[in-house]
């Protein structure tokens, strides 16, 4: 069964939020500080974390970061904070997504379901499948990229860009279609996340971010990535 792990101090939303989780069949365990819900992100292996930010021990943005060192668990970060350079924060520590307060359970039920769809694609490709283009590798099986033989550090969301821009080298994927299959049709969040991942992956892939080789923008179509004649084997 999916176990949902809740860090929030806040007992008047976590219980609604672990009853109604409960009711529609997964597994909850909650926490209401910092410090408690890392162990049990470390014991439990939950499948999926819901983050809020403001808690006490360590702060949502401390329990994103230490995580994402010895876990590639899916993160859904709950603020009260709308500002765009917090979304922003979050997402270059290593969160998935993110819901503002205050939010309906229709819409974290939503996120969640959203999520763990986009892992369980993930984890759909091909066992022992490895693709290189250039420079740049992927193991499938493994989850990890490379350049030049180096092992890159990605966040979940680029790997995920990045391994079916890779899949369909050579074709234009349009922005809506890459949209809707890394984040899914119903996500609420600021559609911009797309450009913002692809710059973070031209950084990480790109010789020169500003003259990108591999990932190529079509302009007002979306992006494609290069084949393997285009940059060389």
């Amino acid at each position: 069964m999916t176990l949902v792990l809740i860090i929030d101090d806040d007992q008047r939303l976590t219980e609604p939020m672990q009853y109604q989780l409960e009711a529609l069949g997964y597994d909850v365990v909650v926490a209401h500080d910092g410090l408690l819900g890392l162990r049990l992100a470390r014991s439990d292996k939950p499948d999926v974390l819901v983050l809020d930010i403001m808690l006490p021990g360590l702060d949502g943005w401390q329990v994103c970061q230490e995580v994402r060192q010895f876990s590639q668990v899916p993160i859904i970060m709950l603020t009260a904070l709308g500002m765009e350079v917090d979304r922003i924060r979050g997402l270059e520590l290593g969160a998935d997504d993110y819901l503002t307060k205050p939010f309906s359970f229709g819409e974290l039920a939503a996120h969640i379901k959203s999520i763990l769809r986009r892992v369980q694609w993930d984890q759909s490709l091909l066992p022992d499948s490895q693709l290189t283009i250039g420079e740049v590798a992927l193991n499938l099986a493994a989850h990890r990229a490379f350049k030049d033989g180096v092992e890159l550090t990605l966040r979940n969301k680029e790997y995920e860009l990045l391994s079916l821009l890779m899949q369909q080298a050579g074709k234009v994927l349009t922005r809506e279609a890459l949209f809707n299959q890394i984040w899914g049709t119903d996500w609420f969040g600021d559609t911009r996340s797309l450009d913002v991942h692809v710059r973070w992956l031209r950084q990480k892939i790109e010789d020169d971010a500003s003259l990108p080789r591999y990932i190529q923008t079509v302009r007002n179509v979306g992006y494609r990535f290069a084949t393997t004649e285009e940059v060389g084997a």
